[in-house]
């Protein structure tokens, strides 16, 4: 086996969202060269919708990397490079990009392929109760993450876990998978297994409308819902009492199924054990974030806010 420098390639690193960075940072601690990278332009951020940086570029700036940042990287000049990296970076890549480099380009994909090819796999992993999921490191494909698999990782998913930490585990989780299949591209020691079609599911974007809470559903369903959608899109609800007037407004972040509570009460109303009741049980919630306010868990909430039995939760966009 030769040592990590015979083995260094020339890598062109494509991406755009956070799920990028801590492999962009690992190639060159791997003794690599990341030769160029490329990301979406500057985009409109926080209240005063000032230009920002992506999360890969901003990294590539501290980084002292070449950057392009473009709209269509079809039309841009790349490096002469082994491979490119493609991870998080939404843009449709053509064929002549795609072979460019001397290896091809390869993509980091957050789930087990073929299932929840598409946008948000770690949310519809969470959604359709999956208990494990993991990364796949595939060949890009002109059909959406349908390429060949050239290694996979398996990740448990843990029974309280938000969408937003799942998608931190699994980035970091993508590293290891990365330069491993790096490492036997630059040995010539990779092995490509075709996807099995039969078993493809998707994993389409997300919108507000995916949130709103019906809580006449099944109580892990709706639990599961809230985990699965958080941060983003976030599964916002309002507090009404028995009147229908508005008592607060939050997202909730974190929440279990919590058994039956007695009578059965109306749907999304607070039971007398301070639980949520949905369809068929109900349903404690551990975290929630105020309207303008951040996370916190319910006890902390409970202390300055109302929340007692005959109040009423709505989902809303």
């Amino acid at each position: 086996m030769g040592s990590m420098t015979e083995r260094a390639l020339d890598i062109i690193f494509a991406g755009s969202g956070e799920f990028g960075v801590p492999t962009l940072r690992a190639l060159a601690g791997a003794g690599h060269r990341v030769v160029q990278v490329v990301s979406q332009p500057d985009r409109p951020a926080g209240r005063g919708r000032s230009l920002a940086p992506t999360p890969v570029s901003q990294e590539a700036i501290g980084m002292k990397l070449p950057l392009v940042r473009t709209g269509n990287i079809n039309g841009e000049a790349l490096a002469t490079a082994d491979v490119m990296v493609v991870i998080a970076f939404g843009q449709k890549i053509s064929p002549h990009v795609v072979n460019h480099p001397r290896l091809g380009s390869i993509n980091l994909h957050a789930s087990r392929l073929p299932k929840f090819r598409g946008a948000a796999p770690i949310n519809w992993a969470m959604l359709a109760g999956e208990t494990i999921t993991g990364n796949s490191v595939i060949r890009l494909a002109q059909r959406m993450d349908a390429g060949a698999v050239l290694g996979q990782s398996e990740v448990v998913i843990g029974p309280t876990e938000t969408a937003g930490e799942l998608h931190d585990r699994l980035a970091l989780d993508g590293v290891a998978l990365v330069l491993h299949v790096l490492d036997q591209l630059a040995r010539g020691a990779a092995m490509e297994m075709e996807q099995d079609e039969s078993k493809a599911t998707l994993a389409p974007k997300l919108s507000r409308k995916s949130a709103v809470l019906d809580f006449s559903q099944p109580v892990d369903r709706v639990a599961r819902t809230v985990r699965g959608l958080y941060p983003w899109p976030g599964c916002r609800v309002r507090v009404v009492d028995a009147e229908g007037s508005e008592v607060a407004r939050m997202r909730l972040v974190r929440a279990v199924v919590a058994g039956e509570d007695g009578p059965r009460w109306e749907m999304g109303e607070i039971t007398s054990a301070g639980t949520v009741q949905c369809g068929d049980g109900c349903m404690e919630v551990l975290e929630c974030q105020p309207d303008g306010g951040k996370a916190m868990t319910m006890a902390d909430y409970r202390r300055g806010h109302r929340w007692q039995a005959g109040l009423r939760l709505v989902g809303v966009e």
